[in-house]
C-alpha cells in the first residue's frame, strides 16, 4: 500500500510538473506564435503595427471582374484598404442590345463594411494578447482557458464577417448609398449590390421591370437573402417592381484568403493550447502555480 502512494505522489509531482512548465513556458510560446501570426493577418488588413506610426493611405489594387456564366457584366472594381475607391462596370442589355457604362463619382468610396469589421476583431484579438506578455504569470489553467475563449471568439467572429454576407432585402438594396455612388445615376431599372464572400468580392446588377396594376401576378414581397433569384418581388415607393435579370460578377481577392488562412491556423493553436490545459484540469481547482 505504501508503495502504491508513493508511486501515485511521484506520478502527481511528474504531472504537477509538467503542468507547471506548460503554464509558464508553453503558453507563453504559442502566444508569441498567435501574435506572429496575427501580426500578419493585420499588414493583409493594411493595419499598422502595436506601438508604430499609422500607416499611410493603403495602396490602390484593381480587379477585374468576371463570370464563367455571363458576359453581360464587365468591369473593374479598385479596392484601397477597405474601401472600393473606383468602381468601373459595363452592361449588355440583351432585349435591345444597348450598352449601359457606370462608375462611381470622383469624390466618393464605398466602405466595405465586411473587411472594416473583420479587421477590428483582428485587432481586438492581439489587443488581448499583448496585455498578456512575456512578464505575466499565468496562474491557472482556467485562466488560460478564459483568454483563449475569448481570442477564439474574435477571430471566429472576423472570419464570419468574411463568410457570411449580410442578407439584404430589395428595398433595403434599394435605399442603400451604393445606388448613389453612381455617374451617370443608375436607371430606376437597375440595382446594384457589392459583398464580400470569402475571398471573392462579388458584384451583382439586377435588372428589374415594374409589374402593371391589373397584373394577374400574386403579389409576394421578398424576404432577405445574400443573392436575389428572377422573379423576386418588392414594392418601392407607389411601385411594385419584380426582378426580371440577376447579373453576378466576382474577383479574387489574394490577400482576403491569405487572412482566412492565418484565421484557420490561429484556431487551431488556441484549440491544442485549450486541449493541453484540460488534460491537467484535476489539478486547477486547488493548486495554481
Amino acid at each position: 500500500m505504501a508503495a502504491a502512494m508513493a508511486a501515485t505522489a511521484a506520478e502527481r509531482a511528474v504531472l504537477e510538473e509538467e503542468f507547471r512548465w506548460l503554464l509558464h513556458d508553453e503558453v507563453h510560446a504559442v502566444l508569441r506564435q498567435l501574435q506572429d501570426i496575427l501580426k500578419e493577418a493585420s499588414l493583409r488588413f493594411t493595419l499598422p503595427s502595436s506601438g508604430t506610426a499609422t500607416e499611410g493611405p493603403a495602396k490602390q489594387e484593381n480587379f477585374i471582374l468576371g463570370s464563367c456564366s455571363t458576359d453581360q457584366v464587365k468591369g473593374v472594381l479598385t479596392l484601397q484598404g477597405d474601401a472600393l475607391s473606383q468602381a468601373d462596370v459595363n452592361l449588355k442589355i440583351p432585349r435591345n442590345n444597348q450598352l449601359l457604362h457606370f462608375a462611381f463619382r470622383e469624390d466618393k468610396q464605398w466602405k466595405l463594411q465586411q473587411i472594416q469589421d473583420a479587421r477590428n476583431h483582428v485587432s481586438q484579438a492581439m489587443y488581448l494578447l499583448a496585455n498578456r506578455d512575456e512578464s505575466y504569470q499565468f496562474r491557472t489553467g482556467a485562466e488560460v482557458l478564459k483568454l483563449m475563449d475569448a481570442v477564439m471568439l474574435q477571430l471566429t467572429r472576423a472570419r464570419n464577417r468574411l463568410t457570411t454576407p449580410a442578407t439584404l432585402t430589395l428595398p433595403e438594396i434599394a435605399a442603400s448609398g451604393l445606388t448613389r455612388m453612381f455617374a451617370p445615376a443608375l436607371p430606376s431599372d437597375l440595382l446594384v449590390n457589392v459583398y464580400i464572400n470569402l475571398n471573392k468580392l462579388c458584384l451583382t446588377v439586377y435588372q428589374l421591370h415594374a409589374l402593371q396594376p391589373n397584373s394577374t401576378k400574386n403579389f409576394r414581397p421578398a424576404g432577405g437573402a445574400v443573392l436575389h433569384s428572377p422573379g423576386a418581388m418588392f414594392e418601392w415607393g407607389s411601385q411594385r417592381l419584380e426582378v426580371s435579370h440577376v447579373h453576378k460578377v466576382e474577383c479574387v481577392i489574394p490577400w482576403l484568403n491569405d487572412a482566412l488562412v492565418f484565421f484557420t491556423v490561429s484556431l487551431q493553436l488556441c484549440q491544442q493550447l485549450k486541449d493541453k490545459i484540460s488534460v491537467f484540469s484535476s489539478y486547477w481547482s486547488y493548486r495554481p502555480f
